[in-house]
């Protein structure tokens, strides 16, 4: 099923539904509410609203500033201008001081309407995840989005929130809560482990049905929380069903698949794939015309993940 709104909507508001109710909660924008959906929260609390312009290495010199006097800044920018633009001063006066700023990055990987190439965020998560300090997570669909960000309000440091810019399936349950460092299983397997997250879960969850009708039994991990990993899940899914495929929105260097590899590697090895951008920068396009052309709709991520099989069957 559907969700009702994307998780940058339910970003929004939820983080006006907290501030209303908090008022040291504060969002500092550069010039993108409109598209990040946080519009609601401007104009519902416009005194801890502050429009920072097209200016983001500034806005997080601000927003550091702000955090020392005990407000909860949440910054919000493209992901590509939230992560490589302010790389710098997100080590310097954030997280080498370990200050209690909530970086947003919206508009992730490939899927950025046709705002095009230059637009796309394929590094985000391996410079985030390399910084000291600094938690990275990238909630699935609505729900986890609003239990993420609770969950950042009282959290005290530095974390980089990956959100979704188009509508999901739901995936998580109903009583969901999200916890730092924990996967959620979304569906048991036993021949084979697909680790994923964020905006490419629907394509997964419909490339494992695709499998099943095949007679591969494919487990789903959620694995929203990419820093600190759950080192647990990997482990006991690598014992248990031998080869682990990632698919994530994001290049297959530092990311997703390198977190998961990291962990094989030095606690149990087993055959390993990583899908999705390769070492290369993406292209303009629709979402849905990205996700063809990296072989990233659950057609593309199947082909792969066959092949992957037919090469590594014991």
């Amino acid at each position: 099923m559907l969700d009702k709104i994307a998780p940058r909507v339910a970003l929004g508001n939820t983080l006006t539904k907290l501030a209303k109710k908090d008022s040291n909660i504060l969002v500092l924008d550069a010039d993108l509410a409109s598209s990040i959906k946080i519009e609601g929260f401007k104009k519902a609390l416009p005194k801890q609203f502050l429009e920072m312009g097209i200016a983001e290495q500034n806005m997080i010199g601000v927003a550091a500033g702000l955090s020392t006097l005990g407000f909860i800044p949440f910054v919000s920018s493209f992901a590509v201008f939230a992560s490589r633009r302010v790389c710098d001063q997100v080590v310097t006066s954030v997280a080498y001081p370990n200050l209690n700023v909530k970086i947003i990055g919206a508009y992730v990987g490939l899927f950025v309407g046709m705002n095009g190439a230059t637009h796309q965020s394929l590094e985000d998560v391996a410079i985030m995840r390399s910084i000291p300090n600094m938690v990275v997570v990238e909630p699935v669909d609505e729900l986890e989005t609003e239990e993420v960000v609770k969950f950042a309000v009282n959290y005290n440091g530095p974390m980089y929130l990956r959100i979704g810019r188009d509508v999901m399936f739901s995936i998580v349950s109903s009583d969901y809560k999200f916890q730092l460092g924990k996967s959620v299983t979304i569906k048991d397997g036993s021949d084979i482990t697909i680790i994923s997250c964020g905006a490419i879960f629907d394509e997964v969850l419909s490339a494992a049905l695709l499998l099943e009708k095949e007679g591969i039994s494919a487990r789903i991990i959620n694995m929203s929380s990419i820093k600190p990993i759950d080192e647990d899940a990997i482990i006991k899914a690598a014992k248990e069903t031998c080869k682990i495929v990632t698919v994530e929105n994001h290049n297959i260097i530092g990311g997703l698949g390198s977190a998961v590899a990291e962990v094989l590697s030095e606690k149990y090895p087993v055959k390993l794939k990583r899908i999705g951008i390769g070492d290369i920068f993406g292209k303009s396009g629709t979402n849905k015309e990205m996700k063809k052309k990296f072989k990233l709709d659950a057609s593309g991520i199947l082909e792969q993940i066959r092949d992957f099989l037919k090469n590594n069957f014991n």
